[in-house]
């Protein structure tokens, strides 16, 4: 899985941008949270569909980044969680165990 880092609040405008084109997803990570750690090898372990782009967010280290994501897209703040963007709207969301590549990828299909 190649993540790309979300560090600064202007990548998302540039990810809603770009969504307009293909799927953007988001995962929302706690170094902190066991569960957090479980849910980010199991997406790890599985083929990454090529038509989407994989952003990973440290929630601890930018938390004003996790709650401009949950005031754009307009979902409640959970971590783990997942973010699957198209044309500039949250399509899909889930958290903590609920999250699997199998899901995503039907929803992006």
């Amino acid at each position: 899985m190649n993540w790309i880092e979300l560090n600064q609040e202007d990548q998302l405008e540039a990810l809603k941008e770009l969504s307009k084109s293909r799927y953007q997803l988001i995962f929302k990570h706690s170094k902190r949270c066991s569960i957090s750690s479980i849910v980010k090898s199991r997406l790890e372990r599985t083929e990454a569909p090529p038509h989407i782009d994989f952003y990973f967010l440290d929630l601890i280290a930018h938390r004003n980044i996790s709650n401009k994501i949950a005031e754009d897209f307009s979902v409640y703040h959970e971590s783990p969680q997942v973010l699957l963007i198209k044309d500039g709207e949250c399509i899909y969301d889930e958290s903590h165990t609920g999250i699997n590549m199998d899901d995503i990828i039907a929803t992006a299909a």
